[in-house]
């Protein structure tokens, strides 16, 4: 093949949500790697497309309404084969069920244990855990064609928050939890177990449907006073520097991005073994693993975390030396060029 390989990146994704923000993230480096001529294909929800277009990856807003929306889904697919894409990569199930096969390599990306309905029709697979590659060949995908690569963090530096930042004790213990407010991120066991954590405060960065249940949940437990709901935040890299401890209490999490950002940003992690954290993280090593839903062995591990700094600090040296090994940006820019210009290179 001759002259930029040229790839679509397809995303019918919600406002705000981690993978959400790593599409950006990705396309971002891939267009500033030079090697490519890439193009995305997203919801028309303003600030992606904005957040795309100032890093300099072209990109166009579509409505994404599901299988009854003939006319957007018609205009979608026209301007995609207009791009003529070599390579064209799909996130989650939507866009994967929204773009048909044509004169390119589709790839479709899960980045968690989704159900493989919306995703039969595609050339290869990329899946960000282990665990999803797995449960992609399990579920009749050729394994020659599933590819494992993960995730990078948001590496931009940060200044960390004050620690009496909403209306904080300046001298507590301080705790940071972060992720769209669902049954499965687990925040209700945290809640639980934040009781038996003396002093200590949570700042609880998110939204989502379960809002209203964990904010009553947290009068119940008589945690008013040491809880904060701080919303959906676009700096939770700069609260992870702020803090003593970041924790991921997930019931299922498909690599758990959030793992990332914590090694990059040397904030030490405490999470369950749900299905990603428990593949990346190495108990005692790179981070402290407890049970899914077990609060006597979450509380243990935010006590013990909290008053052994030398602990803390020999998970963070040692998660910081994992990252840049395994799951910085140029090593995860790199798999994706060399996959897309192998796959390419087939056609």
């Amino acid at each position: 093949m001759s002259g930029s390989l040229r790839i679509a990146q397809v995303l019918a994704g919600a406002e705000h949500g981690g993978a959400e923000n790593f599409f950006v993230r990705l396309s971002a480096a891939l267009q500033a790697s030079g090697s490519i001529h890439e193009r995305a294909f997203i919801r028309r929800h303003a600030h992606r497309l904005d957040a795309l277009r100032s890093q300099g990856v072209e990109a166009e807003g579509f409505r994404f309404g599901g299988k009854f929306d003939f006319y957007d889904a018609w205009v979608y697919r026209r301007r995609l084969r207009a791009f003529k894409p070599d390579v064209v990569m799909t996130w989650m199930g939507r866009a994967s069920d929204a773009t048909p096969k044509g004169d390119y390599v589709l790839v479709n990306r899960l980045g968690h244990y989704y159900k493989l309905k919306y995703y039969q029709q595609a050339d290869y697979w990329v899946g960000i855990s282990k665990g999803i590659c797995q449960h992609l060949i399990e579920g009749g995908m050729p394994e020659e064609r599933v590819v494992h690569i993960p995730n990078f963090a948001d590496e931009t530096p940060v200044e960390p928050l004050p620690r009496d930042s909403f209306d904080t004790p300046a001298d507590v213990p301080l705790l940071l939890a972060a992720g769209r407010l669902h049954v499965n991120k687990g925040f209700d066991t945290l809640l639980r177990a934040l009781v038996n954590v003396p002093d200590a405060v949570l700042w609880l960065a998110g939204s989502g449907p379960e809002e209203q249940a964990l904010k009553s949940l947290c009068s119940d437990l008589g945690l008013d006073k040491r809880v904060r709901f701080l919303g959906w935040r676009n700096d939770v890299t700069a609260l992870m520097r702020s803090v003593d401890a970041f924790i991921c209490p997930s019931r299922h999490e498909g690599l758990g991005s959030i793992v990332m950002e914590s090694f990059a940003h040397r904030c030490p992690i405490i999470a369950t073994r749900s299905q990603g954290p428990g593949e990346v993280i190495e108990h005692d090593y790179s981070g402290l693993l407890t049970d899914i839903d077990d609060v006597g062995q979450l509380s243990d591990a935010m006590n013990l975390a909290l008053t052994d700094a030398a602990l803390r600090e020999r998970l963070v040296e040692n998660a910081t030396q994992v990252y840049a090994t395994t799951y910085s940006r140029q090593v995860i820019v790199d798999a994706y060029l060399d996959f897309y210009r192998r796959i390419a290179e087939q056609r």
